[in-house]
């Protein structure tokens, strides 16, 4: 890879010759501008404001406009000359944890390779020493007419510099937050713990660019004469209320199909998992509660007829015991209606026979007790 910057990093009193390389490249495509009536380039000329003629590229310097449009030159020899240590030195300043440095403040990223066997000794000696302390150096270092920040770290066994946005380049993000005060309840929590959970981690080297693929695709198209427009299918956003339980819910299913785990059986699961989550979240019935509450008769009609089939069996179970213990009547009494019929017949007959006999039985006792006994003489 061609090198853009020689210089050295200062580590202290070590010096290391060093090449500055690009870390990164762009695969955007880029237009040109064309005349749409006859499809002739349209080009930039650089003219001289004072008389009128073309400059070429070897006769264009640096100024600096000043506030009554004066203009002051400005060459790369009196930038070389300015007073800064930087100006062919990457000067490291300090060693800070990597969780210190801002996100907002990453810029450009570069691989720094050592110049000449002389350096390999003391660039190996800092990246291990930035592998072992798990720390990254900041440092200072001019490019292209501007001292700039950098932060040094290891990548595999090379040492990467990400160019850094000085701190006070960093806008504070004022009126930017939602106005107001918006709660979010545990439910949608976990419903997003669990939408986060589903979609898992992605290896980032599968991720590639869609937009840039679809543009070279239609320019071979265009070019070959065999390029037929589509109209692409876009859902329209509305401005109607999102459920946003609903949302997440069918967020967590669509994740999980496309993740391959599961068809319709693994909807019906999918539901079990975050219906518990929003009935808890409905027991305190605030605004809102009734829209949620309504998502899971909508969506799980298996589940709810599970459950009533479980409930009414053990209403039945529950009858066939209580008809068994003598305190209700049996279901199986019911139904067997030409046995019970018979059977109850029978033991009607055996109950007047019973009572019949119990009758005679009581009269027969009233007549002797009614007879008068005969004494025994002495």
């Amino acid at each position: 890879m061609r090198s853009i910057w020689n210089g050295a990093i200062s580590f202290g009193l070590v010096s290391i010759p060093i090449k500055l390389v690009n870390a990164t490249e762009s695969h955007s495509i880029s237009f040109r501008q064309i005349h749409v009536s006859d499809g002739g380039r349209v080009r930039y000329r650089k003219v001289c404001e004072l008389d009128g003629e073309e400059v070429p590229s070897a006769e264009i310097g640096k100024g600096y406009e000043e506030a009554d449009g004066s203009i002051v030159p400005i060459t790369d020899e009196d930038l070389a000359q300015l007073p800064l240590a930087t100006a062919k030195t990457i000067e490291i300043m300090s060693f800070v944890p990597a969780e210190e440095i801002d996100p907002l403040q990453m810029d450009a990223a570069y691989y720094l390779a050592a110049n000449g066997a002389t350096a390999a000794k003391p660039y190996t000696l800092l990246r291990e020493a930035l592998k072992r302390s798990r720390k990254v150096a900041i440092a200072k270092y001019a490019l292209r007419g501007r001292e700039r920040l950098g932060m040094l770290r290891v990548v595999d066994d090379v040492i990467a510099m990400h160019g850094l946005l000085w701190p006070d380049e960093i806008r504070a993000p004022e009126g930017v937050a939602p106005e107001g005060t918006v709660s979010v309840r545990d439910a949608e929590l976990d419903l997003a713990d669990a939408l986060m959970a589903t979609l898992g981690e992605v290896e980032m080297a599968s991720l590639h660019d869609d937009y840039r693929e679809a543009v070279e695709a239609m320019i071979v198209a265009k070019s070959g004469g065999a390029f037929e427009p589509t109209e692409a299918v876009v859902e329209p956003a509305g401005g109607q209320v999102i459920d946003l339980m609903a949302a997440l819910e069918k967020s967590v299913r669509a994740a999980k199909a496309s993740r391959g785990e599961g068809g319709a059986e693994g909807s019906d699961e999918a539901e079990a998992e975050v219906t518990p989550i929003r009935r808890k979240a409905g027991t305190g019935r605030g605004a809102g509660s009734g829209a949620a509450a309504a998502a899971p008769k909508a969506v799980g009609g298996k589940k709810s007829t599970a459950a009533s089939a479980k409930k009414t069996a053990a209403s039945a179970t529950k009858k066939k015991a209580t008809g068994a213990g003598g305190t209700g009547k049996s279901a199986a009494g019911k139904s067997a209606s030409g046995a019970s019929k018979s059977t109850s017949r029978t033991a009607a007959t055996k109950s007047t026979a019973k009572t019949a006999a119990a009758k005679k039985t009581g009269a027969g006792a009233a007549k002797k007790a009614a007879t008068p006994r005969k004494r025994t003489s002495a």
